[in-house]
């Protein structure tokens, strides 16, 4: 059994699907960080940077935080979602790693100016949006080529991504409303994503907390 500690984030989101994709048995703790619930003594005891999710593999005594981690883990010890060996192990682990280093925070700051900010700063506002649409044209490219985007088959990579893409474009509809048309590729992948049970699962977790 596996308690996730985590919140309706994309991030939050990632674990979920991961979960449900590899069908584990799980726990679902909501964390609110609009309340400072990561704050808590009881969550800094298992996610020392306070930052949702954060996860507690019961059987293997395994404490994890960072979502980029347990989506490694997952995969790793069910031997799914990830290819073991091989050009395609290390190409589905370089673009998880392109969506932990960076559209994660780039859409998140994004997301941060352009809606959260009390001050509308237009310089911030450009900037994350300029790179957040050059890191959607990479995913753009990257989909031209593969079915997927670690490679052929659907990864932790695409679980990682998928989440913070239907984020900005929610998020920034003004801003990024047309993204998936000026993107078919993306488009289609968003779409085929979008149909797996175990992603429309992930995508409304805690949606009536």
């Amino acid at each position: 059994m596996i308690d996730l500690y985590t919140w309706k984030t994309p991030n939050g989101r990632k674990p979920v699907i991961a979960l449900e994709e590899l069908h584990l048995d799980y726990v679902v703790h909501p964390v609110d960080i609009g309340r400072d619930e990561q704050f808590l003594p009881g969550f800094v005891a298992v996610s020392p940077n306070s930052k949702i999710p954060a996860m507690v593999d019961r059987e293997a005594a395994v404490t994890l935080f960072e979502s980029g981690a347990i989506l490694q883990y997952l995969a790793e010890t069910t031997g799914k979602l990830l290819p073991a060996s091989g050009k395609t192990r290390y190409s589905t682990l370089q673009w998880l790693n392109w969506q932990v280093g960076g559209v994660g925070p780039m859409f998140g700051q994004l997301g941060f100016f352009a809606n959260r900010a009390k001050e509308k700063l237009p310089l911030a506002i450009d900037r994350y949006l300029i790179e957040s649409n050059r890191l959607l044209d990479v995913l753009e490219h990257r989909l031209a080529q593969s079915a997927y985007v670690g490679n052929d088959d659907y990864s932790i990579a695409d679980i990682a991504i998928y989440p913070w893409v239907v984020a900005v474009i929610t998020a920034n509809p003004t801003l990024l409303g047309d993204a998936r048309e000026r993107r078919p590729s993306m488009d289609r992948w968003m779409a085929t994503l979008a149909e797996r049970p175990a992603v429309i699962k992930g995508m409304a977790v805690l949606q009536d907390v």
